[in-house]
Order: C-alpha cells, then sequence, then structure tokens
C-alpha cells in the first residue's frame, strides 16, 4: 500500500502528535515534504506556499484544514475544482482579537499611545495628550461575525453604543442597529471608532480608499484587523496628512512585512503592529480541539 501523509506546517507537542497516529494509524506525520512526499499527502493542517504548486498539482490531496478563520488566500478556485475539502479554525483566535481591539481603544482614549512615544525622548506632556471618556462612544464593526459580537459585548461594557456592517444588513445580538455593506458611507460619518474585521472578498479589495475616508469624521479612530488589501494605503496616508481622520491603528497592511520606507512608521497618528492581533495563547490545545475531532 502505498504512504499517506498528514502534513503539518509547523511544528506540535509530542502528545497530538500521538493522537493523530491513533487516530489514523496507516499515515505518517510529517512536517516537512521531500519531493517524493508531495504525491502522498492527503491531509494538510495549514498551508505552505512552498509546497503550494506541487500539491495542487497532486490528485492525492483531499483535506485541508486552514489554521486561520479566514481563507480568503487560499487557492479556492482550485480546491473547488478538484473536490478538496476545506475546514478552517473559526473561533480560535476571537477573544484574542477582541482584546487586541478594546486595547486599542483603551489606548487611545487614554493617550497611552502618545505617552510612550513622550518617554522615548523624555518629554513630559502634562495635559497636553488626547483623552476621551469611552461611555456614549458610537463604534462601528464592520463584520459582525464571531469576533465583531465578542468586540460588541465587551464594548457595551464601558458604555460604548455598537453598530454594525455586515453584507445585507441583517439584525445581530448585541448591535443597536445594523447596516447593510453598501450603506457604509451613509452612516460612517456619525461613528466615532471604526473596526474593520472583514474578510477579504471582491466587494471587500479596497473598501477603504479615498472616497470611503472623506465620508469619516475627523476625530475618528480606525482599526484594521481584518485584511490589509481591504485598505489603500496610500489614500489612508493621505487622508491621516489631511486630518480627514484622526488616528490609525492597524495590524494587516497591503504587503507585509511593511516596508521601511512606508510613511506610516513615522506618523505620530498611527499605532503599528505586525499582525498580532490573532495571537493566541493556548493555541495548539484550541486549534486540536477543532482538527482532531472533524
Amino acid at each position: 500500500m502505498a504512504e499517506k501523509i498528514i502534513y503539518l506546517d509547523r511544528e506540535f507537542r509530542p502528545e497530538f502528535i500521538d493522537e493523530m497516529n491513533q487516530l489514523a494509524p496507516d499515515y505518517t506525520v510529517k512536517t516537512e515534504l521531500e519531493s517524493a512526499d508531495i504525491p502522498h499527502v492527503e491531509i494538510s493542517l495549514g498551508w505552505n506556499r512552498k509546497y503550494e504548486k506541487d500539491l495542487l498539482a497532486s490528485d492525492h490531496l483531499k483535506w485541508v484544514h486552514s489554521i486561520s478563520a479566514g481563507v480568503d488566500a487560499l487557492p479556492l478556485t482550485t480546491f473547488s475544482e478538484k473536490g478538496i475539502l476545506l475546514s478552517n479554525g473559526s473561533g480560535i483566535h476571537s477573544q484574542s482579537i477582541a482584546e487586541h481591539i478594546m486595547g486599542v481603544i483603551l489606548g487611545y482614549s487614554r493617550g497611552l499611545f502618545q505617552a510612550q512615544k513622550a518617554q522615548l525622548n523624555k518629554k513630559w506632556l502634562g495635559t497636553a495628550v488626547h483623552y476621551q471618556a469611552l461611555e456614549k462612544q458610537k463604534l462601528l464593526i464592520v463584520g459582525t461575525g464571531k469576533i465583531g459580537k465578542l468586540v460588541a459585548q465587551k464594548a457595551d461594557n464601558f458604555g460604548i453604543s455598537c453598530y454594525g456592517i455586515n453584507t445585507t444588513g441583517h439584525p445581530v445580538d448585541g448591535f443597536i442597529q445594523t447596516y447593510p455593506l453598501k450603506e457604509l458611507k451613509q452612516i460612517i460619518s456619525q461613528m466615532d471608532i471604526v473596526v474593520n474585521i472583514l474578510p477579504l472578498t471582491e466587494q471587500t479589495k479596497g473598501l477603504y480608499n479615498e472616497r470611503l475616508f472623506e465620508h469619516f469624521a475627523t476625530h475618528t479612530l480606525f482599526i484594521n484587523v481584518g485584511r490589509g488589501d481591504s485598505v489603500k494605503t496610500i489614500d489612508l496616508i493621505q487622508a491621516l496628512d489631511e486630518g480627514k481622520l484622526a488616528f490609525a491603528a492597524l495590524d494587516v497592511f497591503e504587503e507585509e512585512p511593511l516596508p521601511k520606507e512606508s510613511p506610516l512608521w513615522e506618523m505620530d497618528n498611527v499605532l503599528l503592529t505586525s499582525h498580532i492581533a490573532g495571537l493566541t495563547p493556548d493555541f495548539q490545545n484550541k486549534l486540536m480541539a477543532i482538527f482532531l475531532k472533524i
């Protein structure tokens, strides 16, 4: 019988490898592949671009489990054509991303980002720092899935009024009101905080562009933890320079790593994090609780 392989795109703890061996004794578990291994890979946990072309050329790949909830970066058309099962880690990162968003909102509202920069320059700011009350702030969560609902729940505890955007505008628990994506321009000017959590689709690619930034309120805090390609970086830089919005906290970018020559690095009204919003304590246990039971 030909060898059958479960490929893991990273190292996992020995107890999980042992459980895979018990559940699938006819398979060999590998974290590195030789050329000769490719035709024998039937299951891929995670997706490694290094092997993509060869894996897709094989007729043996049957199942790919995405480690993240988002799957827009995967070759979905080819998966569909070949009948390859695709599952994901939906929900694993929700708590971490929601806490990241709330951390940004709290840090900005209490002037902590200004204070940190001032500390590096040994500058005493005194009261010359931005601060605002969270109570009665209007938060627009663009993407009302698991993460969006959790953000709304946490924000409500601070007295923040939560509104949502989804594809159709269908109601979602925890939101005062939800709107369809096509109405984003009409309501965004009413919001104090805008959080993007949308997946990348034809509708959302470049969604945040010069035309949309024209509709932002000048005091708006914009947070992007969704997809980098949802935001036209050049347009965002221009909008920030022109005061079309007050502050941007960005965890994802059109190009990653963010190029060193990007003006974003030097902007005082920008917080940059290196795609870390989804970093999750005890990640392996949470992922395996899904993968091993499918």
